[in-house]
């Protein structure tokens, strides 16, 4: 099971990679929502807002989110480190249910494209 630091790693590593991506790819997460995420096993959401290809304003709160945000993820820690290294597939884990996910279509689909 992944630790709080290693899912705040993951966030980090999410938000390197944003910065760091091609033009097509930050044009895709040129998105400005909010975003939370919620880590089951850990019972903690990590809440941000995605601006300008970063993601800004990362918050660790005990618990589910208490307001949905624009773009809401709900995984475990170990799916999240997953994800965000390349180990796990997003359109797969999203399918099968280990990645739940709520935002509008317009939002997934850009998603698709940083995940």
């Amino acid at each position: 099971m992944a630790t709080i630091e290693e899912c705040l790693g993951a966030l980090d590593r999410l938000a390197e990679n944003l910065a760091e991506a091609s033009d097509g790819v930050r044009r895709a997460a040129a998105l400005d929502r909010s975003l939370s995420c919620h880590v089951k096993d850990l019972d903690v959401t990590f809440t941000g807002h995605l601006r300008e290809g970063h993601l800004k304003e990362v918050r660790t709160l005990p618990g589910a989110p208490e307001q949905r945000a624009e773009i809401a993820l709900e995984m475990a820690g170990d799916d999240l480190v997953a994800l965000v290294d390349g180990r796990l597939d997003f359109a797969r884990a999203w399918a099968s249910g280990r990645v739940r996910l709520k935002a509008s279509l317009r939002d997934v689909l850009r998603l698709r494209s940083i995940l």
